[in-house]
């Protein structure tokens, strides 16, 4: 069978090209279509078929723009009510693509329309099964983000359908199977996913948590349930997206590339309420930007954190990047359903220290200066994930998590204190955001805990009890 993850890091996010005799199938398209098209036209195909797995969460879907530019039909499962045309297919309907057949397994729990995808070849057999967010690799979907949609809905309700969609669906079917999830290790969807995208269903019976045989319907719910923190708050807007539909990406990208010479830019950041994000290295930021701009680097997880942080999809904003890379930002925006670009910083930020305009940096120290500097009294504020925190931390250290700064902004201490986070990224975020409401009194600390590891620095290490004697 010829089928394809095409896996996309930066949001661990994977879309399927399936081909055969010259049709097309394409599974959880991302927002920038062409790359399918131009696959498609390479293989003297014609894209037939777009299926959703569900209404994504975490990203705004390129199925409404790909049915537009193709004549491909847009699938659905079950209960599924979008905005546009669509054909909602029934439990167990089967769709010809070529010699293959996709057969569609509606599997409420993640949300009430999710479905899953049973790829069959040309010899009848079945060979893989797309599960959208029902079943990732170490992990099933989170239960929580179809509340909002349905009034009666709970977490506790969809956990139970979830369980009988696993075993009554998914656990039955063969143990060569081969999963092909939507998100790896990375997502927001699950809690403990596996950097493999891919596994056989026999394996996941043995290994993932969620699918053990004689775990009780109870057992389930509360393990699934257990440690769930509130969803990112773009989510429901992107869920709203993709159930509504969006303005084509060609509009988007025209609109939003727009070059501003730095008094341009300047201008439209003092008469609106957009937000500067700089998206250049922490290292360049720490060194210089925009007063009160806002840093999300690229070459992080970019677009979820501007998803998670910024929060309103509609906010607009400027952007600073570094040169050749501002189609790309675009792009990666876009992705999450941030289309209020103004336009970009013309020549980057160089172009802006060159017309003598305001700068700002941020005080920053190496791991060893840290080492040197802190004493009994120091204030050290960790910006990593509650997880990592409980780990391992410096003595004394208070955990106020990045994704969490904005709930959490009246613990950050009034007088000095130290930043930071695992690497450095992290904590040049929460540096920018603090800075842009007027807190200036810290250091950060560079290459945070990786380096401070390597100093003197006294660390308090958790201790599984199965190891004491």
């Amino acid at each position: 069978m010829k089928i394809e993850q095409i896996y996309t890091g930066c949001i661990a996010q994977a879309a399927y090209y399936l081909e055969s005799k010259g049709e097309v199938a394409i599974f959880d398209p991302l927002r920038e279509v062409q790359p399918y098209i131009d696959k498609a036209e390479k293989d003297g195909a014609k894209i037939k078929y777009i299926f959703e797995t569900h209404f994504h969460a975490d990203f705004v879907s390129g199925h409404v723009d790909l049915a537009q530019k193709t004549g491909a039909k847009i699938v659905y499962g079950p209960t599924a009510q979008p905005e546009f045309e669509a054909l909602i297919a029934t439990d167990n309907q089967e769709f010809k693509v070529g010699d293959y057949t996709i057969k569609a397994i509606h599997t409420p729990g993640h949300t009430m329309e999710s479905t899953c995808y049973l790829l069959i070849d040309e010899n009848q057999k079945s060979y893989g099964i797309i599960t959208g967010d029902t079943l990732f690799i170490g992990d099933v979907g989170r239960p929580d983000l179809a509340q909002a949609l349905v009034s009666d809905l709970t977490q506790e309700k969809l956990a139970s359908y979830l369980f009988d969609s696993l075993r009554n669906k998914i656990m039955p079917l063969p143990d060569d199977l081969i999963v092909f999830p939507s998100h790896g290790a990375g997502s927001a969807c699950g809690k403990n996913m596996s950097k493999e995208t891919t596994d056989t269903l026999g394996n996941q019976k043995k290994t993932n948590y969620a699918l053990r045989s004689d775990m009780s319907r109870e057992e389930f719910i509360a393990e699934l349930l257990d440690g769930l923190g509130a969803p990112p708050a773009y989510f429901p807007q992107n869920v709203m997206l993709n159930i509504q539909g969006y303005s084509s990406l060609d509009t988007v990208m025209e609109k939003s590339l727009k070059p501003l010479s730095p008094k341009e830019f300047e201008a439209i950041a003092n008469t609106s309420e957009a937000i500067i994000l700089d998206v250049r290295s922490e290292h360049d930021f720490v060194k210089g930007h925009i007063p009160n701009s806002i840093f999300i680097g690229i070459q992080g997880n970019f677009a979820p954190w501007v998803g998670a942080l910024i929060r309103d999809v509609k906010q607009p904003l400027l952007l600073v990047t570094p040169q050749g890379k501002e189609e790309e930002t675009v792009t990666r925006l876009s992705r999450v359903g941030f289309d209020g670009v103004l336009g970009y910083l013309k020549d980057g930020f160089d172009s802006w220290k060159k017309e003598g305009l305001e700068t700002a940096t941020i005080e920053s120290i190496a791991p060893e200066e840290f080492a040197v500097a802190k004493n009994e009294q120091s204030k050290v504020i960790d910006a990593r994930k509650p997880g990592e925190f409980s780990a391992e931390r410096v003595e004394g250290a208070v955990n106020i998590p990045l994704d969490d700064v904005n709930e959490k902004f009246n613990e950050v201490p009034k007088d000095s204190f130290f930043l930071h986070c695992a690497g450095g990224y992290r904590s040049v975020i929460m540096a920018s955001i603090l800075k842009s409401r007027g807190i200036h009194n810290f250091i950060n600390i560079e290459k945070g805990m990786s380096g401070i590891r390597e100093t003197t620095v006294p660390l308090t290490k958790f201790i599984c009890p199965s190891t004491l004697a």
